[in-house]
């Protein structure tokens, strides 16, 4: 098993590095003057001349590929243009909104999909799996922006004045502050220390510092601001693992080993559960993997219409605004994610299918 997680860590750096290269050259290649984008159309030449100097980007393109290269593997991501900031630093404030986001709208995806197509294909043809299948159409056909938007309209506005009442916007409501773990527990040294980084990391996924802290008030006020935006983030890839559940549940439940099972007279439940279920498995884990990818990609949609400072709102900002060391550091942690998310797929199939620990 070592060995097989050392090849593929090995064959993902290339993948990696060609990612690394594509994003530099498709950031440079987006219209527009990052001076001009960052401090008006009204930026005079001098002005745009010193910061273009300042910046570094009056260098020539192989130059400036050859220092990111040099900045990346010495864990150095740069400075961002827009903000004056290191982008490691943004990261560490940002991404775990995104990360918290992305887990919630997946852990939904999955405890209501895997049921849904579970249900669809032990009542096939019945009115149970009509409805559940054309709810699956339904949601992958509807665009995130627009059920984002919907959603906004119904929770926050046309049910205002009840308790379904949800906030549309935001991480957390004026007022209610999530104080870190350190703090709390008197660990002021953290802030000074080498690796405050990290622990600002932890401390930033709300619900997990809320937990931490027995701090109930930030904990629930996390949960209501998460609903809304989990929801439409999550709404494609439920449809599509519902949709992949009942399709794997179907083929195996005309298996020979399934009907040999109802012949020794063991309970419906206990057939579907422990024998189709567990052996329809592999391409569920595939597509549920697959769609970690599209729930970062559905992030940049859902946290600019529900006003969530993420890894998505962030980089479409940096787009438009011509900020190539966020678009380039923030491509590349989420395609790192994604490797990463396929090698614990991979994983997967070794606990899953005895066959593969075999091979």
């Amino acid at each position: 098993m070592s060995r097989y997680l050392i090849r593929r860590l090995v064959s993902a750096l290339p993948v990696l590095f060609g990612i690394l290269i594509v994003t530099f050259a498709l950031a440079r290649m987006i219209p527009g003057d990052p001076c001009r984008a960052i401090l008006g159309e009204k930026a005079t030449v001098e002005t745009c001349e010193r910061f273009i100097r300042e910046k570094g980007l009056d260098q020539p393109i192989p130059v400036q590929l050859g220092v990111y290269i040099r900045d990346i593997a010495a864990g150095d991501f740069g400075n961002s243009i827009r903000f004056n900031r290191s982008v490691g630093e943004i990261l560490v404030e940002r991404l775990p909104m995104t990360l918290e986001l992305g887990m919630a709208a997946l852990f939904l995806a999955l405890i209501i999909g895997i049921p849904a197509g579970i249900v669809s294909a032990v009542r096939r043809n019945s009115i149970i799996d009509v409805l559940t299948m054309a709810g699956a159409n339904l949601g992958v056909s509807m665009p995130v922006f627009w059920l984002g938007l919907m959603l906004a309209y119904v929770f926050a506005l046309l049910l205002k004045d009840t308790p379904l009442w949800l906030p549309p916007t935001g991480r957390l409501t004026a007022g209610v502050a999530s104080v870190p773990f350190y703090e709390v527990w008197g660990l002021e040294f953290v802030a000074h220390s080498a690796r405050h980084r990290i622990f600002d990391f932890f401390a930033n996924f709300y619900l997990f510092n809320a937990l931490f802290t027995g701090n109930g008030e930030v904990l629930k006020d996390g949960i209501r601001h998460l609903i809304l935006p989990s929801l439409a983030l999550s709404t494609i890839p439920l449809s599509i693992i519902a949709r992949m559940t009942r399709s794997s549940m179907l083929e195996v439940l005309e298996q020979d080993y399934v009907r040999t099972a109802r012949a020794k007279g063991l309970a419906n439940a206990t057939v579907v559960l422990r024998h189709a279920f567990r052996n329809s498995l592999l391409p569920v884990v595939t597509v549920a993997g697959l769609q970690l990818g599209s729930v970062f990609g559905g992030a940049v949609l859902t946290e600019t219409i529900f006003g969530l400072a993420g890894v998505g709102r962030t980089l479409f900002e940096a787009i438009t605004a011509r900020d190539f060391p966020i678009i380039q550091g923030f491509t590349l942690v989420i395609a790192v994610g994604y490797v990463m998310a396929n090698l614990l797929v991979d994983i997967s199939y070794a606990f899953l299918d005895p066959r593969i620990r075999l091979e």
